[in-house]
């Protein structure tokens, strides 16, 4: 006889069972362990929380149930930077190591010694009091390897010469000579700048020098039109002004306090009389706000005619940032070209041959193949100057110079009149003479960790693209094994 409910059924009451008034029993599956609630009942109350655990848990409640999600433990990542700290110690400038060799026969720099065609292919080392002037306009960059070095040195190189031949000449004929250095990627045109003002320093110039000209030209300073002015309408910085000034101070103080003022400048904000020392002119801008004024009234005195002043020499890197379009914005909302900047339109105006200097000096400015954008009116311009440069000999047809695209129409004509008359002067690779001197002072600072002989200095110089001397350093110094 089968039973009324089968075993699947038994943990549930019967349908049959509950209509005779039987109750059926219910029983609990074989998985379920067997509870009681009395050990909770006599248990302690539980301590409550701290107010620390309570802050990094979240209730969720739903129907019925009661359910706490923990938030993850936050890292305590410390102070962060203050304002301006990144950028500072991105443009750290380390110029010594202690651990590095001294090298004997290393000699200082004199007024005469980069200007010495006996010298080519020698190391000199920078004297402190130039270290500091150099500093001061920033006139070392992040990217170059003064700090693998006991004390920073440079290399004097044929084109040093020339550059500073030139120089020296235009001081004997009280002329301006405009350059502009070109040449391949990291072939040496900074460092061939910084020769120019250390030469520039050690005979007694007047120093201004730009040390990026994307600063200028980026949108991140502050800038606002200068009154009057008109078609085109210019614009101040006078952020950067007062930085520029205060740079101009640090690098030409003792020069600028034996200098005085021909004229009297009540516009300023401390009032200059004649035969007061520019050092004080200098010393007038204490805020931003007179900054233009002031470097306005420098400009003017060290470019008084019939006094005697000493000679000025104008430098600027990465020139391509000046040549375009900036970041700023009118207040149409059109975008302002660099030109009509002041600080970039005193510059152009030199570097176009507008300004004379009284006693003759220099403007240098030095391309950048790095981070500079490319220009094509610029690119035309100094392959045409190159064109017009070579020396033809005789029998042989002078090269035509190139000549516009017609088919492409971003080319700028104040920027092509700009460098009309200026001189190209490309920094070419180093020979296998001067990379050998250089091999074997690294040798001596203890860096490069091998014979020098003709075989090394031949695999470097070809490893370092045939004499470019960034590469020469990428292959024999960055990538050593210490």
């Amino acid at each position: 006889m089968s039973a009324s409910n089968c075993l699947r059924c038994l943990g549930r009451p019967s349908v049959a069972g509950a209509s005779r008034g039987v109750v059926v029993p219910v029983f609990a599956p074989r998985t379920a362990a067997p509870f009681s609630t009395t050990a909770v009942q006599n248990a302690l109350p539980a301590k409550p929380k701290s107010a620390e655990h309570q802050d990094r848990s979240v209730r969720v409640y739903r129907a019925g149930r009661k359910m706490t999600i923990k938030k993850k433990n936050t890292q305590d990542r410390g102070k962060p930077p203050l304002p301006g700290e990144r950028k500072a110690f991105r443009k750290k400038i380390v110029l010594s190591n202690d651990n590095a060799f001294p090298v004997p026969w290393v000699t200082e720099m004199e007024a005469s010694s980069l200007s010495n065609e006996n010298k080519v292919g020698s190391i000199v080392s920078l004297p402190p009091a130039l270290q500091d002037q150099l500093r001061a306009t920033e006139a070392f960059q992040p990217t170059q390897t003064w700090g693998l070095f006991r004390k920073p040195s440079t290399l004097i190189r044929k084109e040093t010469v020339e550059l500073t031949g030139k120089m020296e000449k235009a001081v004997e004929n009280k002329q301006t000579a405009r350059i502009v250095l070109a040449g391949e990627k990291i072939s040496g045109k900074s460092t061939m700048l910084l020769q120019a003002q250390s030469h520039a320093y050690l005979n007694n110039w007047i120093v201004i020098h730009f040390p990026d000209a994307q600063e200028l030209t980026n949108g991140s300073t502050e800038y606002a039109p200068i009154p009057n002015t008109e078609n085109p309408t210019l614009y101040m910085q006078q952020n950067y002004c007062l930085k520029l000034l205060q740079s101009i101070k640090k690098a030409n103080e003792k020069i600028l306090a034996k200098l005085l003022s021909v004229s009297n400048h009540n516009e300023l904000p401390q009032n200059i009389t004649v035969n007061q020392p520019l050092l004080s002119l200098i010393n007038a801008a204490k805020e931003a706000e007179g900054a233009w004024s002031v470097f306005q009234a420098l400009w003017s005195e060290l470019n008084a005619q019939g006094v005697n002043r000493p000679p000025i020499l104008l430098s600027m890197d990465n020139l391509p940032h000046i040549m375009k379009m900036s970041e700023y914005r009118s207040a149409s909302f059109d975008k302002i070209h660099s030109h009509d900047l002041s600080l970039v339109r005193l510059f152009t105006e030199a570097l176009a041959g507008n300004t004379r200097f009284p006693s003759g000096g220099a403007v240098i400015a030095a391309t950048n193949r790095n981070n500079g954008p490319r220009i094509p009116s610029m690119e035309l311009a100094l392959k045409q100057r190159l064109a017009e440069q070579i020396k033809v000999v005789e029998g042989e047809e002078a090269p035509e110079p190139p000549v516009r695209d017609p088919y492409f129409k971003g080319y700028d004509d104040r920027v092509e009149k700009v460098l009309k008359t200026v001189e190209v002067m490309e920094v070419n690779k180093i020979g296998k003479r001067e990379a050998r001197s250089l091999m074997e002072y690294w040798a001596a600072s203890g860096l490069l960790r091998t014979t020098v002989d003709e075989q090394v200095v031949s695999e470097k110089w070809t490893l370092g693209g045939c004499g470019v001397l960034g590469e020469m350093e990428r292959a024999a110094l960055l990538t050593m094994k210490i």
